[in-house]
């Protein structure tokens, strides 16, 4: 029998998944594209989530299952090509979670140790150093990878308190606070799309659904590590927006845009805190490619396991399922061919999808799953309307991130068409 774990546990669960490589990879990129609304982006893409945990929590409460989302999905719209398609979709986006994070870590590492005189050559040795080095760590023990978790969640937290801590001690009086008033912000269009091609930050809470069944007193627990971990991080990744904007000019945030949050520790603290911020950097993103392999390969196995992927998925290979190998190279694949922006998109919309699919099921559901109907049907509204907008927005700006991303889902869904119809054949 396993362990159950505490309520403390499962918060950090959630925090742990959320605050993993995200903010450190798309802080960035949101002050690119929202300016002085950035706070604002971020509490919008949290509100979503915010209103998709519900659906999560009576889900969770309901059918308990180490599959989390998978199991949902297949409850709500039964085993066949759609719920296939769907978590497929869900194994991609792990695989797309660990390319944005390995391509953090590439952007923060140079930082401390350049290997080279060339900066974006240093950044995918990097990225594909440390992929090789958390597959290895997954191979060789899964405990381990519990250990490096449980460190990394504390580590991370206190850095990045302290980071707040002192960087609202040191706004008062800073020049650039002003660049946080409204008339810094962009378009409520700009600011909503912004929010959704950061919305990656925001998805680890989804991992409390995996850990459903070993949580202890789960009809108090099981909500209460959802609704309390995703407010916490949606403060604290309000603040950190309002530091960063309101500590360095536009201009610095856009030449230093990989690695700003590093950048925005030095007016505070110098030197050191620059230094400090990227060894949290470093640590944090190891620490969700750790955890994201082992969640990747899980989610891949439980696809194979429903019959929504072919049975040699469940095969193990070195004690470990092929699963984690497969991840791990594809994994590679995207860090060295796509930039960080179509990454962050790809992970965005395919998340949003999931997320619409899950407050579908909620709907659907509501009357087995004892909830209320009009809250997964507005959480629905909200992440279909917002991946929408995050596509048309793109489509503008850049076509190529697009049609990366369509093409993933479209992908998903063929690969499950043609499993199906091969399985079907060999039947007859």
């Amino acid at each position: 029998m396993s362990e159950k774990i505490g309520l403390k546990e499962a918060i950090s669960i959630g925090i742990g998944g959320m605050v993993g490589g995200g903010i450190f990879a798309v802080l960035g990129l949101a002050v690119a594209l929202a300016k002085g609304g950035t706070p604002i982006s971020f509490l919008i893409a949290g509100l979503i989530a915010f209103i998709t945990s519900y659906s999560y929590v009576k889900l969770s409460l309901k059918y308990p299952d180490r599959g989390g989302t998978v199991k949902f999905i297949n409850q709500g719209f039964g085993v066949g090509i759609f719920s296939g398609g769907m978590n497929n979709l869900l194994w991609i986006s792990y695989i797309i979670m660990l390319a944005l994070y390995a391509s953090a870590f590439g952007s923060y590492a140079p930082n401390l140790f350049q290997l080279t005189s060339d900066k974006v050559l240093d950044s995918h040795i990097y990225a594909s150093s440390i992929i090789l080095l958390a597959t290895a760590i997954n191979y060789y023990s899964i405990s381990v990878v519990g250990k490096i978790e449980s460190y990394a969640v504390i580590i991370k937290l206190v850095i990045l308190l302290s980071f707040v801590g002192f960087g609202l001690y040191g706004l008062f009086g800073n020049p650039h606070l002003e660049q946080l008033s409204p008339e810094h912000w962009e378009s409520p269009f700009k600011l909503l799309t912004a929010g959704m091609v950061i919305f990656v930050a925001y998805e680890g809470f989804e991992l409390i659904a995996n850990a459903a069944p070993d949580i202890k007193n789960p009809t108090v627990n099981i909500p209460r590590a959802y609704y309390w971990s995703v407010v916490f991080v949606i403060f604290l990744y309000i603040i950190i927006a309002a530091i960063t904007v309101g500590s360095l000019e536009f201009s610095q945030i856009a030449t230093a845009q990989d690695y700003v949050l590093a950048e925005a520790a030095k007016p505070m603290l110098g030197k050191i805190g620059f230094t400090v911020i990227t060894v949290a950097a470093l640590i944090s993103t190891f620490s969700a490619i750790n955890a994201s392999l082992y969640g990747g390969s899980k989610v891949n196995y439980e696809i194979a396991e429903d019959d929504e992927l072919p049975k040699e998925f469940t095969r193990k290979l070195w004690n470990q399922p092929i699963g984690l190998l497969i991840t791990a190279i594809a994994t590679l694949i995207l860090v060295n061919t796509l930039k960080l922006e179509s990454i962050s998109t790809a992970g965005s919309v395919g998340f949003l999808l999931i997320f619409a699919i899950v407050n579908c099921t909620g709907y659907k559901l509501s009357k087995e799953i004892n909830g209320k109907k009009s809250i997964p049907l507005i959480g629905a509204i909200f992440c279909f309307v917002a991946m929408i907008a995050l596509l048309v927005q793109h489509y503008a700006v850049s076509k190529s991130d697009v049609y990366i991303a369509v093409g993933i889902i479209i992908f998903c869904f063929v690969m499950e068409y043609l499993y199906k119809k091969t399985e079907r054949h060999e039947v007859s």
